[in-house]
Parts: C-alpha cells; structure tokens; sequence
C-alpha cells in the first residue's frame, strides 16, 4: 500500500510540475478530474479543503453559465 502511494504521489508532482503557470484552481479542477478527493487536493496544493471545494464549486458554476450562453 505505502509503494502505491508513493507512486500516487510522484504522479501527481510530475503533473503539477507540468502545470507551471497554471492557477490553483485549475490545478485543483485537473486533480478532480483525475479522481481525487477535496483533502487530497488541497495535501497536495497546500491549502485547505474548504478552499478547494469552494474553487471547484465556482468553476462548475462557471461551465454551467458558459454552457447555457452557448
């Protein structure tokens, strides 16, 4: 379990290394996507979960407004 982890975990550096000049919210949007969960998230972007799920409820809001405007 802790190799998995480990692996997890080097993963997600190389994809926020990847995301250089990306904002947080969108590094937390692709982190979701991935499947993690809100206190993942915000371990690996060191913030609270609080903060990410409210990053991530603005940006759903966002793409349903974006959606009906098309």
């Amino acid at each position: 379990m802790e190799k998995l982890n480990r692996t997890e975990n080097l993963l997600v550096l190389i994809l926020l290394s990847s995301l250089k000049g990306v904002t947080k919210e969108e590094k937390a949007n692709q982190l979701n996507l991935a499947g993690f969960s809100n206190l993942e998230i915000a371990n690996f972007l060191q913030t609270r979960p609080a903060v990410i799920s409210q990053m991530l409820y603005l940006r759903k809001q966002k793409d349903r407004k974006e959606k009906r405007n098309v």
